[in-house]
């Protein structure tokens, strides 16, 4: 566990969080929404680490012995929910974990502090059993509940929660961070970032990741061959395509940042800000052979295919379509 100096972005949060630590208006339970690799986790574990710091300040000062332990991930008043199953959190886990647990003070802190990840996933009967807790809460006891979908919450445990919502965090902030931490280029860096759309989680997986650079290197070949491709070479192209079915989404978001750098260098002719620069002669090509409305019209079909696909409608048609709509403009 690290302090909030250690998080990329999301300085919105950590100020209303620092804000209440020192105002001592600390809320007894919290839900934390926002997508996968968002960063959800990583705010959690610095707010409960700062607040059980034995330096009392905004921030965890990672010296102390509180703070040893919090890194450590050895606080025993830090309590980490630990379920059975991945596709659910039982009333079971609720009540061993929490509820039979949260009338014992804190061994040797100020606070005692539930994590619940993938809060979510709690079963009907697991969130009946946490709101009892929550309603008539220990005045040392303080929830935090991280979700990605926080209207799988009951209503009356969204009413007595405190609410923050993670945001996007800034493309040059994340592109700075994979810089410092991972060995890449720059061009390397400015694609996972852009790539990632905000998600400091996924970038960091698309930095090692060597799948991730196969899935762009066949997605741009093929849309620098598909205007001179024949309707069975599209045909044969969409069996090869199957091999990244999983990854679908990555591929097709690829298609997308590149039709978005073709679309800004044709309105702007600036190059700075596109994300394949190493790219740029394609990019002009396809940029002075392209028109507004074909572009756009690319854009509305890899919109359209995510959302088919999502639907489970049939791979190979919905692909056939996204790429003779590639192909005809």
């Amino acid at each position: 566990m690290g302090g909030f100096q250690n998080i990329i972005g999301h300085s919105d949060v950590i100020s209303f969080l620092k804000n209440s630590i020192e105002t001592d208006r600390v809320s007894h339970a919290y839900i934390i929404n926002g997508p996968e690799g968002a960063g959800k986790l990583r705010i959690a574990k610095a707010f409960a680490a700062t607040l059980q710091c034995e330096k009392g300040g905004t921030d965890a000062c990672l010296e102390c012995h509180s703070c040893k332990q919090s890194l450590s991930e050895n606080h025993p008043d830090i309590i980490k929910l630990v379920r059975e199953k991945l596709s659910s959190i039982g009333v079971n886990e609720i009540r061993e974990q929490i509820n039979n647990s949260v009338a014992i003070k804190p061994y040797n802190s100020r606070y005692k502090i539930y994590i619940i990840e993938d809060a979510h996933l709690m079963t009907t009967q697991a969130q009946n059993a946490l709101l009892k807790t929550i309603e008539e809460p220990a005045e040392y006891a303080i929830f935090l509940l991280l979700v990605s979908n926080r209207d799988a919450l009951l209503t009356t445990i969204q009413s007595r929660c405190v609410t923050l919502n993670l945001r996007p965090v800034n493309s040059r902030l994340i592109r700075e961070y994979l810089l410092r931490t991972f060995e890449m280029t720059e061009y390397e860096a400015t694609v996972c970032a852009a790539f990632a759309q905000g998600n400091v989680g996924k970038a960091e997986k698309l930095a090692g990741s060597d799948k991730f650079n196969k899935i762009k290197d066949e997605a741009i070949s093929l849309i620098k061959c598909i205007p001179s491709m024949e309707i069975y070479e599209i045909i044969e192209t969409i069996r090869h395509i199957t091999e990244f079915k999983v990854d679908i989404n990555d591929y097709l978001d690829i298609l997308m940042i590149w039709y978005r750098d073709i679309l800004l260098f044709k309105a702007t002719k600036n190059v700075s800000e596109i994300v394949f620069q190493d790219e740029i002669n394609d990019i002009k090509k396809a940029a002075s052979s392209s028109t507004y409305p074909g572009i756009e019209t690319i854009i509305q079909a890899l919109e359209k295919a995510k959302v088919r696909l999502k639907a489970n409608v049939n791979f190979e048609l919905t692909m056939e379509l996204l790429l003779l709509t590639i192909k005809e403009n």
